[in-house]
């Protein structure tokens, strides 16, 4: 939408930013079985640009599976509002922490998995 928008009508790197944090958060929370808060953001580049009307879609991949969290890539595709022209936006690694009842981390597998 144009209030997304930076000063010279692209879409806001911080809003892309943050979809791709909503959609590592869901990932995450699944992935655990609870509650999951976001502590680090790395690697974040923005390859490409959108435009107010582009499709955008997020792809979340699990790089690491440690004791208590996660370590995720985010994927930002951007899709033409009136084509098939697809463009990677932004991409990042994002990294969560499992927490229990009293926001404390908790175990989330007795396995550390890694894709990458």
């Amino acid at each position: 939408m144009p209030s997304d928008t930076n000063p010279y009508g692209g879409v806001f790197g911080g809003w892309l930013m943050g979809q791709m944090g909503l959609a590592c958060g869901s990932f995450a929370s699944r992935h655990s079985n609870g509650k999951a808060i976001l502590v680090g953001a790395n690697e974040i580049s923005f390859p490409g640009a959108m435009s107010v009307g582009d499709e955008l879609s997020i792809y979340v991949e699990l790089l690491k599976q440690g004791r208590t969290s996660l370590k995720l890539k985010a994927e930002a595709i951007g899709r033409q509002r009136d084509g098939d022209r697809q463009t990677v936006v932004a991409e990042g690694e994002f990294t969560f922490v499992a927490l229990d009842a009293n926001d404390k981390p908790r175990e989330i597998g007795a396995k550390e998995e890694s894709n990458g």
